[in-house]
């Protein structure tokens, strides 16, 4: 992502004081985790239903049978701690919007209320946005209306537009 949001700025396709970055699942997961990595290349994050700490991640998934395939993906060291935007909140520097259904079993709410938490500590602009009955695919058209509402309120707010 970071190489692509330089690479749209390098080429002149995109204002570099208005680009934001948007992602869901694991897309929202690593919009969070460029923004911790350089936070001078997006102005703005949008993370829908994201895991944002994989220690936390490996831990939800132990007493399923998935658990040594996630661990496996995940491994051992310090890139966990590093490539967890959770435990790395301080270095995101631009607003943050997340967005996660409560009933989700793909990636659990409390991988973004953990986010929420940690932007909140480390000062950084942002707003969670939960809704109780949906799951990761928040496939309700009223949902996913306001999504687009929120967003695009927020986008215009962080570009100053």
């Amino acid at each position: 992502m970071l190489d692509a949001g330089r690479w749209l700025v390098a080429q002149g396709i995109a204002n570099p004081n208005k680009l934001a970055v948007v992602g869901w699942s694991y897309g929202g997961y690593a919009a969070l985790q460029s923004a911790a990595v350089d936070p001078s290349v997006f102005k703005a994050v949008i993370a829908v239903a994201p895991v944002t700490d994989l220690p936390e991640l490996k831990e939800e998934h132990r007493n399923w049978s998935d658990f040594l395939v996630i661990t496996r993906e995940i491994g051992e060291g310090p890139h966990v701690r590093e490539g967890s935007p959770a435990l790395n909140a301080a270095k995101i520097k631009v607003p943050v919007l997340l967005f996660h259904g409560e009933m989700d079993r793909n990636v659990l709410i409390r991988q973004s209320r953990e986010m929420n938490d940690r932007l909140a500590s480390a000062g950084v602009p942002h707003e969670l946005v939960t809704w109780p009955d949906l799951d990761h695919q928040l496939d309700d058209s009223a949902a996913r209306a306001e999504m687009l509402r929120k967003s695009d309120a927020f986008l215009r707010k962080a570009m100053g537009m």
